[in-house]
């Protein structure tokens, strides 16, 4: 039984184009996947010298594919005017409440004597002021009073008498009394109002201590802000970087998808041109058994018209 064999071949240059395809799909996948230059690649310990080789020129073919893709590298825009501007106000205004805290706390303090945050130095400096003048008017009112008891002396007759002296020196010991009484109320007056102005700096400091922390906290939210947008820009850069190495390393392989693609488009869009149909030859044994069957079959119905019986007896 005879054979026949049928092939639908495209248009020949389909044809072409798929070896052409196929011829590259394997010479590329022979190609190693270098993402460095030429300065990135050392031989590894192991490593053939044909393979090391091999890693050099896809590193040169790298930098070329670099080079050639500069104009579609991805690029991060950066700050704006304004946005500088923002960040010039940022850092001045961080850390800006530190002098104040510096000044309130050279106020402030525990210490006793004439050292920085006693009492001695929350006194009035109008103080000693104060005194000489309170002092001094009460002299003046002693006078007169001393001058009036003399005057009654004189006018009732008992002038330089022992009576005078009494009153005078009675006057003189209840007046030095209320002078030091008058000088120490107008010191403690002073002192107390010395005790309240420390103890308001005091309460300021510990409302200053709370008030510190807060201040610290926007302090770190501020600069957690600005590194944030630091850290994204860093990380724009790197992705940019990272993007513009992934097109020129897997440029060829990508190109070669898209031919793939084209001539698998076309390869559908051109069906077969040509049809060819090859019946093999018969062979010496199907030749033999045919010409056998033939020469039988002739024999065989020379003898039916005949109407003999070549097996019967004569």
């Amino acid at each position: 039984m005879a054979v026949t064999t049928t092939r639908n071949l495209p248009a020949q240059f389909v044809e072409d184009l798929g070896v052409d395809l196929a011829e590259q799909v394997v010479a590329q996948s022979g190609v190693p996947v270098v993402s460095t230059g030429l300065s990135g690649i050392s031989q590894q310990p192991g490593e053939s010298a044909a393979d090391f080789q091999a890693r050099q020129q896809a590193a040169r073919e790298f930098t070329t594919r670099q080079q050639s893709l500069a104009g579609l590298a991805p690029q991060i825009a950066g700050l704006t005017a304004r946005e500088q501007e923002a960040r010039k106000i940022a850092d001045a205004g961080i850390g800006s409440f530190k002098p104040f805290i510096q000044d309130a706390q050279a106020l402030t303090g525990a210490g006793a004597g004439t050292g920085a945050g006693s009492v001695q130095e929350f006194m009035s400096p109008y103080q000693q002021q104060v005194i000489d003048t309170s002092l001094a008017e009460f002299d003046r009112q002693a006078k007169t009073q001393e001058q009036r008891i003399r005057d009654q002396a004189v006018a009732s007759g008992a002038f330089g008498g022992g009576r005078e002296g009494v009153q005078l020196a009675e006057f003189q010991t209840g007046s030095d009394r209320n002078r030091l009484a008058l000088e120490a109320g107008l010191r403690q007056q002073g002192f107390q109002q010395a005790v309240a102005r420390r103890d308001k700096s005091f309460q300021d400091q510990i409302g200053l201590a709370s008030l510190v922390p807060s201040l610290t906290a926007g302090d770190v939210a501020s600069q957690g802000q600005l590194g944030g947008i630091d850290r994204g820009l860093t990380q724009a850069g790197l992705d940019a970087t990272r993007e513009a190495t992934r097109q020129a390393t897997f440029l060829p392989q990508e190109q070669l998808d898209r031919f793939g693609a084209q001539v698998t488009g076309i390869m559908g869009g051109y069906p077969a041109q040509f049809t060819s149909t090859n019946v093999p030859n018969p062979s010496p044994l199907q030749t033999a058994l045919g010409i056998g069957s033939s020469l039988a079959g002739a024999y065989l119905g020379g003898l039916g018209r005949s109407g003999q019986n070549i097996f019967k007896p004569a």
